[in-house]
């Protein structure tokens, strides 16, 4: 059935080239079709354009549509275009004319829209708890290794003393911060578009405010133009928020696959969470790590794709952005196992002790010595050439370097990496 049929016959490769994968993805939107059904249905019978009796008949089949399809899930018919002409069909065939009538005053533009919108937002918020519970894993790892030192790098050569507090919660921070990016998709997936119609309204006279509270939406879209609009902005700000939480995770792997190797040593990983090699019987490869990166990577393309299929078209409604759905849906479900592996796999990742006891870092606490002689009375550029000469010449002696007393350390230091703020942010994040 397509809503759209006049009667004359369809070319059926024509049809089933622009129907594409829509039947398998609408089946992920099919619930919330459902809910924003409800929600149309209840304002059509508050107006007026449903009688009382025909609201609530339609109501109690939707509901019991939508407890099928939490409970069994659905399959989109062949014979249905999309989860819309799916679950009218279905309504007609049970309640006769009475389900032909939940298409007053919408259009597929404005069904769909909402549609995403809800399964976005729910989606996201989802997404954001998981982030959240990760940086919560972070933390305990900067809090139970947080005086554990290993050398920081600049330009891949030694630079200075870090320590697994700073690394784990450098990490926990970047996102933190990215928390911030998927409350900016939360948002703008949080508007109302039902009413909008094709892009132009309708002139029945509707109630958008009755199902913008229905749907618990923060506000509706007001222009019906912008509405339509929406469809590809809303998808492309989800898609930049899973990107960068991607990259932040992308990051975090490329330190491990980086800190497990022997060149390294500065963390291990049980033997259950490596693979081997198939003629190297000593191997034991971080994969997990490289396939993580990977797939975060995969997933920074995303806004890209997004905007390329969207990029130049002009106002309305186009039928390119259908295509969108195949992207961003796939994409929410290899985030979500993303950070499911990561919440798995970082706490049993396992510092390395004694790192810096190592000869090769006997540079690394150079700058201690430059700032102890500066506290001595040494100016700054004098201090470095002093200690660059000791280098230079094989003087130079690592040691423990006292600097005098209140000489406090600062926050984001090494003696000081400030877990405790960022605690209270990842509360004040919940």
């Amino acid at each position: 059935m397509n809503l759209w049929d006049k009667g004359t016959p369809v070319d059926a490769l024509m049809q089933e080239f622009t129907v594409g994968n829509d039947r398998a993805m609408d089946a992920r939107l099919a619930r919330w079709d459902v809910v924003g059904s409800i929600a149309h249905v209840g304002m059509l019978a508050a107006v007026g354009l449903l009688s009382k009796e025909e609201g609530e008949v339609l109501v109690q089949e939707l509901s019991t549509i939508l407890r099928d399809i939490d409970e069994q899930g659905i399959v989109i018919d062949e014979s249905a275009e999309d989860i819309h002409s799916h679950i009218e069909a279905m309504l007609t065939a049970r309640l006769g004319d009475v389900g032909k009538k939940i298409h007053i005053a919408r259009s597929r533009n404005d069904q769909v829209l909402v549609d995403i919108k809800l399964f976005l937002r729910h989606e996201l918020r989802t997404a954001r708890r998981g982030v959240h519970e990760l940086v919560g894993i972070l933390l305990e790892q900067a809090d139970a290794f947080r005086s554990v030192l290993l050398p920081g790098y600049t330009h891949f050569q030694v630079a200075m003393p870090s320590s697994f507090g700073l690394w784990f919660g450098g990490h926990a921070e970047a996102l933190l911060e990215d928390l911030r990016v998927l409350d900016m998709a939360i948002d703008a997936a949080n508007a109302n578009p039902l009413g909008s119609a094709a892009g132009y309204g309708s002139s029945f006279s509707i109630d958008r405010d009755l199902t913008t509270r229905a749907l618990n939406f923060d506000r509706m879209h007001i222009t019906s133009t912008f509405a339509q609009a929406s469809r590809g902005r809303t998808e492309r700000l989800a898609a930049i928020a899973l990107a960068q939480v991607a990259s932040s995770m992308a990051r975090f792997a490329s330190d491990v696959v980086l800190y497990m190797s022997q060149n390294f040593g500065f963390i291990t990983l049980p033997d259950a969470l490596t693979t081997g090699s198939s003629i190297m019987p000593h191997k034991k490869n971080p994969d997990v790590f490289e396939v993580l990166r990977a797939r975060c990577n995969r997933l920074q393309a995303l806004p890209v794709e997004i905007g390329l299929m969207t990029a130049n078209l002009p106002s309305g409604y186009h039928r390119d952005m259908q295509f969108i759905k195949d992207l961003i849906i796939p994409a929410i479900d290899e985030f979500a196992l993303c950070v499911r592996i990561m919440q798995h796999v970082v706490p049993q990742i396992s510092p390395t002790l004694h790192i810096m006891d190592d000869a090769r870092y006997r540079y690394a606490y150079s700058v201690d010595h430059v700032h102890a002689l500066v506290m001595q009375g040494h100016t700054f550029r004098g201090a470095y050439r002093m200690v660059a000469d000791q280098i230079a010449n094989g003087t130079y002696e690592p040691r423990s370097v006292s600097l005098p007393q209140g000489n406090a350390p600062h926050i984001g230091s090494v003696e000081e990496p400030g877990l405790f703020l960022l605690r209270e942010r990842w509360k004040q994040a919940l």
